[in-house]
């Protein structure tokens, strides 16, 4: 059942859906050659609990970190390690926060140093994605609307869509209903209504779709070594259009 949100409640995601933006704003600036993913996810555990709020993946099913560090051809759920990040490197953050009851979660894609010009331009176009989606979800249009949104602009850039892990709806959960895939025909599902709050994430790779995931039961790679890149925001549907609450 997707759950519409009153005005108050979307009041109340503004706190979460704030703090995972700053932390990420500062982690951003944190990444470079020589730091660890896990000394990543250790600041950004600080911060969150430094703003009376908490981690919302720390523990979700067992995960035993705030962050997902995914990274170069790792697709989604990657966890923090001591591994040095180096130049070249293409790293996603994925961060969630837990405020009075309510959710935040975003992501983002950053490079390490200097990337590859195939990088810069996963990068560029997997966070333009987002931005077509997110221009999608008007209310009185489709769900598959953001999807299109996304598999269209994508593909017609060279690169591939992956299908086994969507988007979701969000609020006093991580994840509620509707799913949102990244692909599809346009015009289809839900119709879309203020009060619906989604969490909107392509996930996007450099070669193919297909992806598996490693022995740790967590870990999503890319099945050809492709890199891959992911973007996410908390976007609230409104009588006037979508709204990023996650955006600074």
């Amino acid at each position: 059942m997707i759950i519409l949100k009153s005005p108050q409640e979307i009041e109340r995601m503004r706190v979460p859906c704030r703090i995972v933006a700053e932390i990420l704003a500062l982690l951003k600036e944190k990444v470079r050659p020589g730091v660890t993913t896990l000394e990543l996810d250790e600041f950004a555990e600080s911060e969150v609990k430094r703003r009376s709020a908490k981690p919302a993946f720390k523990g979700y099913s067992g995960f035993p970190y705030s962050l997902c560090c995914s990274l170069n051809d790792q697709v989604v759920h990657g966890m923090p390690s001591n591994r040095e990040l180096v130049d070249g490197d293409v790293l996603s953050i994925d961060f969630g926060a837990i405020s009075d009851g309510f959710y935040g979660d975003a992501a983002l894609t950053i490079p390490v140093g200097t990337v590859s010009k195939s990088a810069v331009k996963l990068i560029d176009v997997t966070e333009a994605s987002l931005y077509a989606a997110i221009d999608a979800a008007q209310p009185a249009n489709k769900l598959s609307d953001i999807s299109y949104a996304v598999q269209s602009y994508v593909e017609s850039r060279g690169f591939s869509v992956v299908r086994d892990f969507v988007g979701h709806g969000i609020g006093k959960s991580l994840h509620e209903s509707p799913q949102i895939p990244n692909f599809g025909l346009p015009g289809r599902g839900v119709k879309l209504k203020p009060g619906m709050v989604l969490a909107i994430e392509p996930m996007i790779n450099e070669k193919g779709p297909e992806v598996k995931v490693l022995a740790d039961g967590w870990t999503a790679v890319t099945c050809d070594g492709g890199l891959s890149a992911h973007f996410e925001h908390t976007v609230a549907i409104t009588q006037h259009g979508p709204e990023i609450l996650t955006k600074i």
